[in-house]
């Protein structure tokens, strides 16, 4: 089976911060043999968030992911490689890090369905849409 070279957006969470985990999920990254082509630091805000998850505004869920995706600054970044969608998922695991197998970036550092390390998207069509919304082009390299 051919893999395509493709792109991926992958939050660093403010659980990941402040676990100062970041190196140790880059470094991940990288030797899967990704490579970022956008990185920024920011706070995320609440009209961001709300379309960011708008598949889930209004659960009552949504007001307690909220309040963790805005507690701290995060790292938003683009990877790049042959699968990147579907092998970064594979990395990082099932949603719910309870339930992530060991060996897997939640299931190693995260706590829960919604402190779980990082986001990543789930699809080609999740991850143009995501990618835009946190890059302009000229910031993709």
């Amino acid at each position: 089976m051919t893999r395509m070279k493709e792109r991926t957006l992958i939050i660093f969470k403010p659980d990941c911060m402040e676990k100062k985990l970041v190196p140790v999920v880059w470094d991940i990254f990288q030797k899967a043999g990704f490579e970022v082509a956008a990185c920024k630091m920011t706070m995320l805000d609440d009209a961001i968030l709300k379309e960011h998850y708008a598949h889930i505004y209004g659960k009552a869920y949504y007001k307690p992911l909220l309040e963790f995706m805005t507690r701290g600054p995060v790292i938003v970044s683009v990877w790049e490689g042959d699968g990147a969608i579907t092998r970064i998922r594979e990395i990082v695991g099932p949603t719910n890090s309870e339930e992530a197998p060991k060996g897997t970036i939640r299931g190693d550092y995260g706590k829960n369905r919604r402190e779980n390390i990082v986001h990543a998207s789930d699809s080609p069509e999740a991850a143009e849409k995501e990618i835009a919304r946190f890059f302009r082009p000229g910031e993709i390299f």
